[in-house]
Parts: structure tokens; sequence; C-alpha cells
């Protein structure tokens, strides 16, 4: 009997580690997002015009975000990979029950882009790298 109910908790840890792993924050850039959250037109790499352009910065998350608003700092990044500190964009019309959100951002001219996505405690939630171009 107990080795069965051994092999059941292990059983059901191990469904638990996996599942649990499966779910990451993940940061979208995008062209819009639809009523389900979920990114369209989604890519790292974006086009605009000379006097600029928008996207969409899109986060998904495997839990309540528990704040009422965000941080994206954004850094410029040149060719070695150094990443110098570029602008910080707050989204403050939150809800703390949200698992996904988005903010649409407006870029003025081309890079190579490092977005990092911070809560309202500061904490690191998740990053992702952008290129923009002139069309």
């Amino acid at each position: 009997m107990a080795k069965k109910i051994l092999f059941v908790v292990f059983l059901l840890t191990t469904i638990f580690v996996i599942s649990g792993t499966s779910y990451s924050q993940t940061l979208y850039f995008c062209e819009g997002v639809n009523s389900k959250g979920y990114p369209i037109n989604e890519s790292n790499t974006f086009y605009i015009p000379k006097d600029g352009g928008y996207l969409y910065f899109l986060v998904r998350l495997p839990y309540e975000i528990g704040c009422e608003y965000v941080y994206y700092e954004i850094y410029d990044v040149d060719n070695d990979y150094t990443e110098t500190y570029n602008t910080t964009i707050t989204q403050d019309d939150m809800s703390r029950d949200w698992v996904w959100f988005w903010k649409k951002v407006t870029f003025y001219k081309p890079g190579y882009y490092h977005v990092y996505v911070k809560d309202c405690f500061g904490y690191y939630i998740t990053s992702a790298y952008l290129d923009i171009y002139y069309q």
C-alpha cells in the first residue's frame, strides 16, 4: 500500500513539474492583438516609415500579474552587443488579475533593441530583442 501511495505522489509531482515548466512569460512584438490575447503578425523585425511607426508589445504570463503597472525598459544594442539605456515606458492602466496585456509603442529611428519588462516591484518578468528598419 505504501508503495502505491509513493508511486501516485511521484507521478503527480512529475506531472506538476512538467506542466509547470511548459509555461513561461513571453514578450511578443506584433502588429496587433486579438481579443483572446494572442499576437497578430508576430515578428522580431519591423519596418517603419521615416516619420515613425508603431507596433505592439504583448506580454503573456502563466499567472496573474499582481500589479497595476509595469515598466518596459528599452536598450539600444550595438554591434558588439553592448546595451545602452534608451528609455522606459510605463503601462499604468492595468488590473492585478491580468495574465496578458499589451502596449502600443511608436519608434522613430531604426536600431537593434533589447526590451525588458519589469513589474511594479521592479522584478524582471521577461525580455526580447527587436530589429527596427526604415522602409
